[in-house]
């Protein structure tokens, strides 16, 4: 599964790690985040996001 950057902070989601904290589970590939959810670093949208 593909690791997504966040464009303004930097974050990289890892789909084999998830953002439990945030009700992401772990093995959750980016496509399958809900439209809402946010970069648990500075907040960001989902969409400004980019394949790593």
């Amino acid at each position: 599964m593909e690791r997504y950057v966040c464009g303004p902070c930097g974050y990289v989601y890892d789909p084999e790690v998830g953002d439990p904290d945030n009700g992401v589970e772990p093995g959750t590939p980016f496509a399958d985040i809900p439209d809402d959810w946010v970069c648990p670093v500075c907040g960001a949208p989902k969409d400004m996001f980019e394949v790593e």
